[in-house]
């Protein structure tokens, strides 16, 4: 028997998740998308998805009304961050592509998304609403914080602590046993070799 699931936010990421769904479904059939919820879509975005045969069912509140659980399909740490805050009742899907390595003692917190590719070695904690994206890898003894997100082809290896609302951008690394602050952003393609504080932005080859 399938259960509802809701999607919020109908932007690209969105579209993602509704991809990677299809994928879990094609396995085992599981869930039955109701459709997006989105305060403000934007027309192209709609169009998108009646190409995709889905519904837009109005903004957030809809949820309100339909038994449903959810995913937030938004990239932003802040927008992830504000809604699971607002809805402290909502029942949140966890979606793991089943083109996903995890090894033991990994624990998945609700609404993480984890996308085609992805490797995850062992004891590793994931927080709530976390995004790893196509091909990420992360090491042995690895936190991801709450809202936090690895773009793709990111590299965290192993001993490291990724904070709250973190941005781990596409093809960088982060070198083993460093921690990297909350809030901050790891530019494309970098090398983090040193810590860094809350909300900085490091880039470049080391990391600045």
């Amino acid at each position: 028997m399938t259960e509802q699931l809701v999607i919020i936010g109908c932007g690209g990421f969105g579209r993602e998740v509704l991809g990677i769904v299809a994928a879990i479904n094609a396995r085992d059939a599981r869930w039955s998308v109701a459709g997006y919820v989105d305060d403000g879509p934007r027309e192209e975005d709609l169009a998108l998805l009646k190409r995709l045969d889905v519904r837009h069912l109005g903004p957030l509140t809809e949820l309100d009304s339909l038994d449903a659980r959810a995913v937030i399909g938004i990239g932003s740490a802040t927008a992830r961050q504000s809604i699971d805050r607002a809805r402290p009742q909502q029942q949140w899907a966890t979606l793991i592509h089943p083109d996903t390595t995890i090894g033991q003692d990994v624990e998945l917190s609700p609404g993480v998304v984890i996308a085609p590719g992805v490797r995850l070695s062992t004891h590793i904690r994931v927080g709530r609403h976390v995004h790893v994206d196509q091909n990420a890898a992360v090491g042995h003894d690895v936190e991801l914080g709450d809202y936090s997100r690895l773009n793709p082809q990111a590299c965290v290896s192993g001993n490291v602590s990724v904070g709250a609302g973190a941005l781990i951008g596409a093809n960088s690394t982060v070198l083993q046993g460093l921690s990297i602050g909350e809030g901050s952003t790891v530019g494309a393609g970098a090398v983090v070799v040193r810590d860094t504080g809350n909300h900085a932005v490091v880039k470049g080859v080391p990391a600045r």
